[in-house]
């Protein structure tokens, strides 16, 4: 198996066995990344004796690892049902966009008075990198780049520790895996993000507020009406 690789590297290199703890970590990152990633979807039954066997470990650590996934919010246990792969809820998503739908306008403006030719640099390469990323993934991970430099460029920590928090990687990646059968989203992300680039490089404060204002509304908007169509 694909996997037995990497058993073996947990092996102790004294005793030639494997330590649990170890397989515990190995059964964790494995099952993470099959949700971050997609292969588990949203909602799937994460069945302990099937992982078990996929991987080709007991299912002690399965089961610890999933608790763990759990209280990460990537994994949920319903009782009589077991564990499955966690759906953010449309709720907790409209939350996060309402605030930062208040915060990133003025984390634009300030960026724009603040920036330097680094904070430009690293704006535009984030551009590029999503315009070239031929994975949900990596223009995920691009886009949020572009947000996080420019609330570092306000040089406001507090700041920079609330998109991140408002923004964390794993369930971005996830919704985002919903929103990309949305005709053109990537384009328009792009598009936007080049306009934002463009204020802020003129420090056109008022313009790059605005202009941020417009691009969370799309998304609240999308999110919205996905909760409108959302059966009862």
């Amino acid at each position: 198996m694909q996997y037995c690789g990497a058993m073996e590297a947990a092996a102790s290199p004294m005793s030639g066995h494997i330590r649990a703890d170890s397989v515990v970590d190995l059964a964790y990152e494995r099952i993470r990344s099959m949700l971050v990633e997609g292969e588990i979807p949203p909602g799937a039954r994460l069945g302990q004796v099937e992982l078990a066997e996929q991987l080709g470990i007991s299912r002690t650590p399965i089961r610890e690892a999933l608790r763990r996934l759990t209280g990460e919010g990537l994994a949920e246990f319903v009782p009589n049902r077991g564990f499955r792969a966690a759906s953010p809820g449309l709720d907790d998503v409209l939350l996060r966009l309402e605030v930062r739908s208040l915060v990133e306008p003025g984390i634009a403006r300030l960026a724009a008075e603040r920036r330097t030719e680094e904070h430009l640099a690293a704006l535009r390469a984030s551009i590029e990198r999503e315009t070239a990323a031929d994975t949900r993934i990596a223009a995920h991970d691009a886009s949020r780049d572009f947000h996080v430099v420019l609330a570092h460029a306000t040089g406001n920590r507090e700041l920079v520790a609330v998109i991140e928090s408002l923004w964390i990687v794993e369930i971005g990646r996830r919704l985002l895996a919903a929103r990309a059968t949305s005709a053109g989203w990537k384009r328009a992300d792009v598009a936007e993000h080049r306009a934002l680039l463009a204020a802020v490089t003129a420090r056109d404060g008022e313009l790059a507020a605005r202009l941020m204002a417009e691009h969370i509304g799309e998304a609240l908007q999308h999110w919205e009406h996905e909760e409108e169509e959302e059966p009862a």
